[in-house]
């Protein structure tokens, strides 16, 4: 079990609760100072310690046996101890009167200041939710006062409904639902600490079809055509990266983190855990079995260093306008993202006879749900095939 490293200061302190399998849920403790309070037994006025605890959802191991698991309970306090120094901050302010009035708080800087002190890997995605939102005010007529200011309160539900009719306009498939997600995350985040008086978000859902698979893929034709291509000033870590997710699946954010140590050169395998899913879910470990191109794209590490990175990426924001560059330099008419490589990896092995549950397995998928989109777009591919031959004169 790893020690607790809050300082005698720290309010509030980070703290562990032995659970019944024996390991360890993290938890804040707050002091709330001291007050006078009746006793029951005596009547007498006394004045007792006021305290206050907020559990978190994280867990560490009580006795990791293995580096992974030792792995994870360093990464896991690591997150605890950087969520209890925004809580502390957030305590100061609060009791310092730093924090504005309600009506005097302006949403969209209320919006960015949440952006700022976020830490986990869907950034991105929040901030395209606040630049959505300031879209949607722009573009909409009736709220078109509130482009560079808006009250918490006087984000109604209609207007929230009228936001998800927007975003429906300006995303595909399962985008418009997943900045709505984000959008909402922040609404309950100021409802929570009382910047708005009820949630103007529940009971509006943003309804997509998640089974459907709406992006471009690349064919294996076309994977192959964009590999043969080459042009002036391309950058040899991104082709690299491309070339391995296309043969992987695996997401920006893995590929991007992945080091030397992830690979198993004697049994040919890569073994990591998902950043979108680690500690959230058991299936968030994924073992990747290698083929020889894959391991001559790999790579040994330089001067043995096992902790090097495989590929030295910069932003995805660059990642994402290097390969669309790319696609267009290979003259492939398709708008091909990053995320889009994963879905051609999926839909081209099921095409070539993989089971559904092995793609699962390779994808990191907690079940076929979303494995499924893939046979969909499979089955679309060979209706396409058939309707290109040529019409029979009967």
């Amino acid at each position: 079990m790893a020690k607790n490293d809050s300082k005698v200061t720290d309010n509030p302190k980070l703290k562990q609760k032995k659970l019944s399998d024996g390991n360890y849920r993290l938890y804040l403790d707050y002091y709330l100072g001291r007050a006078n309070v009746k006793d029951d037994e005596t009547g007498d006025t006394v004045s007792k310690v006021q305290r206050k605890r907020e559990f978190l959802k994280l867990t560490l191991l009580a006795s990791p046996r293995t580096p992974m698991e030792r792995k994870t309970n360093k990464e896991t306090l690591l997150l605890a101890q950087k969520i209890r120094t925004e809580k502390e901050q957030e305590f100061i302010e609060a009791g310092n009167g730093y924090r504005l009035k309600k009506e005097n708080i302006n949403f969209l800087d209320f919006f960015q200041n949440y952006i700022d002190k976020y830490t986990k890997k869907d950034v991105r995605m929040v901030k395209i939710a606040l630049n959505r939102f300031k879209d949607f005010l722009h573009d909409t007529h009736e709220y078109s006062k509130f482009a560079s200011s808006i009250k918490p309160d006087q984000i109604t539900k209609d207007m929230i409904t009228d936001f998800v009719e927007y975003l429906g306009t300006r995303s595909v498939g399962g985008g418009a639902n997943s900045i709505y997600q984000r959008f909402k995350k922040v609404v309950i985040y100021a409802v929570d600490h009382d910047i708005m008086r009820k949630n103007p978000c529940k009971g509006i859902a943003c309804k997509v079809d998640d089974n459907a698979l709406v992006k471009d893929i690349l064919s294996e034709d076309e994977m192959q055509q964009l590999i043969n291509t080459h042009y002036l000033n391309e950058s040899i870590e991104i082709r690299r990266a491309v070339t391995f997710t296309l043969y992987t699946g695996l997401r920006w954010c893995d590929t991007k983190d992945l080091t030397y140590k992830n690979i198993d050169y004697s049994n040919r395998l890569l073994s990591f855990d998902q950043n979108k899913t680690k500690q959230h879910s058991r299936y968030s470990h994924v073992n990747t079995p290698l083929t020889d191109d894959l391991l001559s794209i790999i790579g040994t590490p330089p001067d043995d260093n096992r902790e090097a990175m495989i590929f030295n990426l910069p932003s995805y924001e660059s990642c994402d306008k290097s390969l669309r560059r790319w696609v267009k330099r290979a003259g492939i008419n398709k708008h091909i993202s990053w995320h889009c490589l994963r879905h051609s990896f999926a839909t081209n092995i099921l095409s070539n006879g993989a089971n559904i549950k092995t793609v699962a397995s390779l994808l990191g998928h907690s079940g076929l749900r979303y494995t499924e989109r893939y046979t969909r777009a499979v089955d679309k591919l060979k209706e396409d095939a058939i309707n290109s031959l040529p019409k029979l004169k009967l």
